[in-house]
Formats: C-alpha cells, sequence, structure tokens
C-alpha cells in the first residue's frame, strides 16, 4: 500500500480554504438567486387586514367627515382605515417613511 505524503505551508493552506470557502459561498448565492421559491417577489403591503377580502376598498361621503379625518397609509394602524400612530414604528424598524392621509375642510 502506497502512501502520498503531501504537505502543504500555511500560506497554501490558507488559499485553500479561502479558496474553497469563497467557490461555496458563491455556489449558495447562485442557487438561492436561481432556484428560491420567493425569486422576484416583494413583500406585501397589507401583513393581516381582512385578508379573506380580494380587494381591500373603503369608500366615505365628504360630508360625513367632519371637520378632519385622519386615514392609514402604512396597513399597520389597528384601527384601519384610522390611522392610530403605527406608521411611527414602522417607520423606525424599516427605515421607511410612510405617514397618515390626512383629510380636512378648508377654514374659511
Amino acid at each position: 500500500m502506497s502512501s502520498n505524503n503531501v504537505s502543504l505551508s500555511k500560506a497554501e493552506l490558507a488559499t485553500a480554504i479561502s479558496l474553497t470557502a469563497g467557490v461555496t459561498a458563491i455556489g449558495i448565492l447562485l442557487f438561492q438567486k436561481l432556484f428560491s421559491k420567493g425569486k422576484g417577489v416583494k413583500p406585501k403591503v397589507n401583513q393581516e387586514l381582512q385578508k379573506d377580502n380580494p380587494k381591500v376598498v373603503h369608500a366615505f361621503d365628504i360630508e360625513d367627515l367632519g371637520d378632519k379625518a385622519v386615514y392609514c397609509r402604512c396597513w399597520r394602524s389597528k384601527k384601519f382605515p384610522y390611522c392610530d400612530g403605527a406608521h411611527a414604528k414602522h417607520n423606525q424598524e424599516t427605515g421607511d417613511n410612510v405617514g397618515p392621509l390626512i383629510i380636512k375642510r378648508k377654514e374659511a
């Protein structure tokens, strides 16, 4: 039985390990890019509200609004469709800049 003793210097061993790690990382990234189920899928804005409806729509008569109405645009409000300030936490967590829709009567 013959045995081949290969002796690598520390530099050669470090290079071999680095190359192996690099090739493995590139392979993983390519696999995720090409075969990922979420490929091209953007996150949904509406995470939980009225998910049983095919489309969430609200309509209000302008006469019924009073002097001012504040509506949610981040989809995180517990009082949806009205704003409860949940956008502040959403913006802090995500770096977003969404705020409410404010409708008010013009002062005469």
